[in-house]
């Protein structure tokens, strides 16, 4: 079976793609669909959320603007707990030492 004889059954039965293939297929298309079933199929794939995938730039992001009197603001814009803010600022500075 080729991806043309898939797309157009796709296409016809919308209502019957699984779960979250449905909704890649509504934000990136059935191009994308194949993409990632041809590179992943047959493994286990955990999506995580964005926020794990880019802590470290978020983080990095952090320090950049921590200014010594931030914190506050810097939990508010960031969604991480204060101790996870100050721990992270401990680290870094103590990394520089």
């Amino acid at each position: 079976m080729n991806d043309t004889t898939v797309k157009l059954a796709a296409e016809r039965y919308r209502d019957y793609i699984l779960p979250p293939y449905d909704a890649m297929m509504d934000m990136e298309g059935f191009d994308a669909i194949c993409a990632f079933s041809n590179t992943f199929s047959g493994t286990s794939v955990y999506v995580p959320r964005l926020r794990t995938i880019f802590c470290q730039c978020l983080e990095q992001d952090i320090l950049r603007l921590y200014n010594g009197h931030n914190i506050r603001e810097l939990v508010q814009q960031y969604s991480f707990s204060e101790r996870y803010i100050r721990n992270l600022i401990r680290r870094e500075r103590s990394s520089q030492l």
